[in-house]
């Protein structure tokens, strides 16, 4: 086969400069040889056990809840929605408004604002709205007595106690009104552009909504930022003085694998759960909005669970930081930069298709130093049956200052010549 620098520069009679192009263009074809060699070529995931014959067949259709509202089944680790319908339809959230309360405290708590041991006042105000005298859950702390912050939390959390989510509330901010504002500027940083919040409890206001999607980007966030508070969510009862409360997720009692995470439930938003399980190192999120019973909402939430982590699996491609191409620069002070990703890239799939992976590169056919650290370079997308299944943007991982000037002269001549 004819290399097509070299052709460009075959002899022509009575030329005097032959040999000098002959050699030039010897240089040249060598030197586009070589960046053809150090193209980006990424390196196939290590494979998995052998896949069970099962997995060949296609996936069936999820089991999806014939009585709610509105559902989501979202992989954690990549926030891949696996599954759902009407997840970007507001909804009354219920209770499970609480897991926003929650992130809030710890996010406060994070930033040395308030404090695990702080006196948490149950304000009249707090008991008159969401105590026992109330049609709603609440916690059992005695009005105008204070409990360290947070046991009021898993008063909150593990009871559901209205009340003990007003004290909160007014312990954090100062008010429900306040507290609800910190709520939806939190609710905006962590990507739920289709809720809003007016109090810390869930029960029915106007102005009060989310979704089923939303509320998915709520879990994750909670079990990610603060794996500290999201593990209240799993204690099976809580005692305040003489009352004993168990958590009214019933899959916490069911699938050993569950951890969390939150019920609701309102005339108006029918029964409502977000739960979450880890099974090996795949964890899964599912939210159903709007059902029938409570035991209904577990025996929906179990079905979706047990789908997930029967036909997905979650795999790490590449690490964040590690070189996994390099790419030719001209004009520079090296002759090449690495290239990696500035995030660790993970994809969900269908179970057993790992090695059917096909990853590849769009890179630019031509690199001009200088090059910033981070800077983005091109793309790394993954397919798979024919279809993009992810993508990631390439950054340079080391700079690469300019070559000097006869470095940048001669490439610069190199450059020409190929393209001549």
């Amino acid at each position: 086969m004819i290399n097509s620098a070299a052709w460009r520069f075959a002899p022509k009679p009575g030329n005097r400069l032959q040999p000098a192009r002959i050699a030039l263009a010897a240089v040249a074809t060598v030197l586009a040889g070589l960046a053809f060699a150090q193209a980006p070529n990424l390196p196939q995931p290590a494979a998995p056990a052998p896949a069970a014959l099962s997995d060949a067949l296609p996936i069936p259709p999820p089991p999806a809840p014939r009585t709610s509202a509105a559902w989501i089944l979202m992989d954690y680790a990549t926030g891949q929605v696996l599954a759902g319908e009407n997840y970007d339809v507001r909804h009354e959230p219920a209770s499970i408004t609480k897991v926003m309360t929650s992130y809030v405290i710890a996010a406060e708590m994070a930033a040395g604002k308030v404090h695990a041991d702080d006196a948490v006042m149950m304000s009249e105000h707090a008991w008159r709205e969401g105590g026992a005298g109330t049609e709603g859950s609440y916690s059992g702390f005695p009005v105008n007595k204070t409990a360290p912050l947070v046991e009021m939390e898993k008063g909150m959390v593990v009871q559901s106690g209205n009340d003990a989510a007003i004290a909160l509330a007014e312990h954090v901010a100062g008010s429900e009104d306040a507290f609800a504002s910190l709520m939806n500027a939190y609710a905006a940083r962590i990507g739920m552009t289709g809720s809003h919040f007016v109090n810390p409890h869930g029960l029915s206001a106007e102005g009060h909504y989310s979704t089923a999607h939303d509320l998915a980007r709520l879990g994750r966030a909670l079990i990610h930022d603060f794996p500290v508070a999201y593990s209240y969510n799993k204690i099976k009862e809580f005692t305040v003085g003489p009352i004993t409360q168990p958590n009214r997720n019933l899959l916490l009692w069911r699938d050993p694998s569950v951890d969390g995470i939150k019920t609701g439930h309102t005339d108006k938003a029918g029964y409502c759960l977000m739960a979450s399980a880890l099974r090996g190192d795949q964890r899964l999120i599912s939210v159903v909005l709007g059902d029938t019973s409570e035991n209904q909402r577990a025996v929906d939430s179990q079905a979706l669970l047990n789908w997930g982590f029967r036909f997905y699996e979650t795999h790490k491609l590449y690490d964040a930081g590690k070189p996994i191409a390099k790419l030719k620069i001209w004009k520079g002070a090296a002759d090449d930069v690495q290239l990696g990703l500035a995030e660790p890239m993970l994809i969900s799939m269908p179970r057993g298709k790992y090695t059917q992976l096909k990853p590849a590169m769009d890179v630019p056919k031509s690199l001009v130093a200088p090059i910033a650290k981070g800077q983005k370079i091109g793309t790394v997308k993954v397919m798979l049956d024919g279809k993009l299944i992810a993508q990631r943007p390439l950054v340079a991982l080391n700079a690469v200052e300019q070559g000097g000037f006869f470095k940048r002269i001669w490439d610069e001549l190199l450059m020409w010549w190929q393209t001549v």
